[in-house]
């Protein structure tokens, strides 16, 4: 079983993505660097040349033909906006949204223009949470609050709660 981790830009799905596949003995895949690789440019470089629905369209893509089994799954925090990617990755496991306010994603992202963020030029991270907030709940199998949590205790909870939907 895959589980794969949504949410928004800085909530740490990399980071408790590479201890939860630690903690699981199982594989990592950041599908950012999947979508980076595929397409030999940084996320950045991919929204500012080919726009915010090219890089969609991408990453719908991507997300579509992904196979993993027995893995730990961390997307990009626009994942969401890609329905048949998201069909894919949820016929394949569990999707875990960690979830945090946006007050502590701001605390945490200070390269937001530099970060490829798929966000519209002039948006803030309130309206962008506001934007997507429904849309990882609406895919999400689990939810855990990740507010004012370490890593490693943001990992504890996943882990005690996967055990309960086990």
């Amino acid at each position: 079983m895959n589980i794969i981790l949504i949410g928004m830009p800085g909530c740490g799905k990399s980071t408790v993505g590479v201890l939860l596949a630690k903690s699981m003995l199982c594989d990592f895949v950041d599908t950012d660097l999947i979508i980076q690789n595929k397409y030999k440019k940084s996320l950045c470089d991919i929204i500012n040349q080919d726009g915010l629905q090219g890089f969609k369209e991408k990453e719908n893509s991507v997300l579509a033909q992904l196979k993993a089994e027995n893995a730990v799954i961390a997307t990009g925090g626009s994942a969401v906006y890609c329905p048949e990617g998201m069909e894919n990755l949820k016929n394949n496991g569990r999707v875990v949204y960690l979830k945090l306010s946006p007050e502590e994603i701001k605390g945490r992202i200070n390269n937001i223009t530099t970060r490829g963020i798929a966000m519209k030029e002039g948006t803030t991270i309130e309206e962008l949470y506001d934007e997507r907030s429904a849309l990882y709940e609406k895919y999400a199998d689990i939810i855990i609050d990740c507010e004012n949590t370490t890593p490693e205790e943001c990992v504890n909870k996943l882990m005690e709660n996967l055990k309960a939907h086990i």
